[in-house]
């Protein structure tokens, strides 16, 4: 019996290991292709330049870059735990290293306010979708990360998503709360 409950529970080890592989070098390279392509844009598309060269675009892009790299090496702490096989909460010193970054993120984006106005003094509407919706995007990984879980990928986590008719809490939302209680 003793094998059989350490096949199983390697089985869920090697699921869990590609799971948090998969999750940070998919925010890894989601990161990488957007600047890529920014880059890419800027030398290809001279038209584009306007959109992606004004300070407010450049700063919902540098937001949303920044979360997502912490999202990437969030989950990289995790795969990393789960490969050394201990388990995937991650300790208190990098639980407070993500507090900090929650604080910086909070206050770049309240900033971001700020850069709307200054956006819309100095040029009017002129490129304004563009960095709303950049900024959008930051607001959105910033959620999903640090409040609730707004992202689900295979069919199962949407089923059980429609079954519970709500969102859950984020898992490192649910870290940073178990750690601060402690």
């Amino acid at each position: 019996m003793n094998s059989r409950i350490e096949r199983y529970a390697g089985g869920i080890s090697t699921k869990v290991k590609r799971k948090l592989f998969g999750l940070w070098t998919g925010e890894l390279t989601a990161a990488l292709v957007f600047a890529a392509l920014w880059i890419g844009y800027l030398n290809e598309f001279s038209h584009l330049g306007f959109y992606l060269t004004t300070f407010s675009s450049v700063y919902a892009f540098i937001i949303l870059e920044f979360i997502l790299f912490q999202g990437s090496l969030y989950w990289f702490m995790k795969w990393k735990r789960v490969r050394r096989k201990e388990d995937s909460h991650l300790p208190s010193r990098y639980i407070q290293l993500f507090l900090l970054f929650k604080k910086m993120n909070k206050i770049l984006l309240a900033s971001g306010l700020g850069v709307l106005v200054y956006h819309c003094v100095q040029l009017g509407i002129n490129g304004l979708a563009f960095f709303l919706g950049l900024y959008a995007f930051a607001w959105l990984e910033y959620i999903n990360y640090y409040v609730i879980r707004l992202s689900y990928q295979s069919p199962s986590e949407i089923k059980e998503f429609f079954e519970q008719k709500r969102f859950k809490r984020s898992i490192l939302a649910g870290e940073i709360d178990k750690n601060q209680r402690v």
